[in-house]
């Protein structure tokens, strides 16, 4: 009895259909049990259903009735959840389940996609520890519907493939190829629909490449430089290549600096002119670094308010540390903190930073007077966010030290709380007098 489901399911596959009417041969004994089974169903008493269900789909050509594959799925996976302890019927139950999904997709073609889809989740559930089932029959699946598939669906594909070339049964290129497929229907998923389960989808399968170690520089070279040489102008190709050189840090290779030339030549965006950005900074070349990396802020989609703030703040400390330009620093770094709330405390704290560390010409209290800017900053840095809030004020504390003497100050008719405009390295704050006493 224990391979009953799979045999009858067998059965009415191999039924000529067309020959026997929509109820097939016995019809009456076909509606019966279809009645039956389906009033069980709707009690939620798929215990007692299974038998009569078994019936119908017995006597019922696939065509009869599309519930009837429907509630089967959920009777089935009602006795595979029964079946747990017990692996020889776990596993013809499965089987039998992904064989409905495969019906339903044959006989009612409007819903293969669906049924397929399902199918791939069912795997996912049932076949969680089996990672070679899983890749087969996902790969097979994929194939098929391409970016149609559930989110879940591609990030469970990468995973075993990962886990296929950890156990030596896929080599990387192989793995590769399933990540540049995978990616590209998730691609075009989004550009259908945009919807952040499929961006999530596509962040996590990223991430699964990076971490299974196959996206070394090394094998990342060995795989793209015959597509390279053979297309050197594919603009999708191309565009692959950058992101993941750049992903695992691989822009000191010659083919990157290739890649992110001509693709920069044919359609430069924000994550190529990013990539010279990375290529130019690499070779300390700081002036175009920071003129790529300009570009590329100009052209990100003015709603990736996230990205916009990464690649700002990171341009403010490029040309604080690389370009020892200070005005441009500071102007970057408020406009990364005006971008985004969590950017505030870093923003404030390198700003506090820059002005901390200049050296200011005039008297007694003009050669000081921007540690109350750097103090000002370096307090709303430890108030914009705790995690630089030690750093901040301990940085804080040791800038008050050189305020100006309350001596000096008032030589120079310059009070303590008074309004105070400090200039110095191309830079202007309006800031508070406060001196030692």
């Amino acid at each position: 009895m224990k391979k009953l489901a799979l045999i009858l399911l067998t059965l009415a596959l191999a039924m000529p259909v067309f020959a026997q009417g929509r109820y097939g041969k016995d019809s009456a004994e076909c509606v019966k049990y279809l009645s039956y089974y389906s009033e069980l169903v709707k009690q939620n008493n798929l215990a007692e259903a299974a038998p009569f269900w078994r019936q119908a789909f017995s006597l019922c050509p696939p065509t009869a009735n599309q519930n009837m594959l429907i509630n089967g799925q959920k009777i089935i996976r009602y006795e595979i959840n029964q079946a747990r302890k017990d692996p020889v019927r776990y596993k013809e139950l499965v089987d039998t389940l992904l064989l409905l999904n495969d019906v339903r997709a044959q006989y009612y073609p409007k819903y293969a996609i669906k049924s397929l889809d399902n199918k791939a989740i069912d795997v996912v559930n049932y076949y969680a520890s089996d990672y070679e089932a899983q890749y087969r029959i996902l790969t097979e699946i994929l194939d098929q519907i391409k970016d149609e598939a559930s989110p879940v669906v591609f990030v469970k594909q990468m995973q075993s493939s990962v886990e296929m070339y950890k156990n030596e049964k896929l080599d990387a290129e192989a793995v590769m190829n399933n990540y540049t497929k995978i990616s590209g229907y998730l691609d075009d998923k989004i550009d259908k629909s945009d919807k952040p389960e499929f961006r999530g989808a596509k962040l996590d399968v990223e991430s699964l490449l990076i971490e299974s170690g196959v996206a070394s520089c090394d094998n990342l070279v060995a795989l793209y430089t015959p597509r390279f040489e053979a297309s050197p102008n594919d603009e999708a190709l191309l565009t692959n290549m950058v992101k993941m050189l750049t992903k695992s840090e691989c822009m000191n290779t010659d083919l990157f600096l290739q890649a992110i030339v001509n693709l920069n030549e044919i359609n430069p965006t924000a994550s190529s002119v990013y990539g010279l950005y990375k290529l130019y900074s690499a070779k300390d070349e700081n002036t175009k670094a920071a003129e790529a990396l300009e570009r590329a802020i100009s052209l990100l989609n003015p709603d990736d308010v996230q990205t916009r703030a990464d690649y700002t703040f990171e341009l403010a400390t490029y040309y604080y540390k690389k370009c020892g330009k200070v005005a441009p620093a500071v102007a970057k770094a408020k406009e990364a903190a005006e971008m985004l709330e969590s950017y505030k405390g870093k923003a404030y704290l390198l700003i506090g930073t820059i002005w901390g560390g200049q050296k200011c010409g005039g008297n007694e209290v003009e050669s000081r007077a921007h540690f109350w800017v750097a103090v000002d900053y370096l307090q709303k840095a430890a108030a914009a966010d705790p995690e630089v809030a030690e750093d901040a004020n301990s940085l804080a504390a040791q800038y008050r030290r050189y305020f100006p003497n309350q001596a000096d100050a008032f030589m120079y008719d310059i009070i303590d709380g008074e309004g105070y405009t400090v200039s110095c390295g191309g830079m202007s704050e309006r800031t508070t007098v406060r001196t030692i006493k």
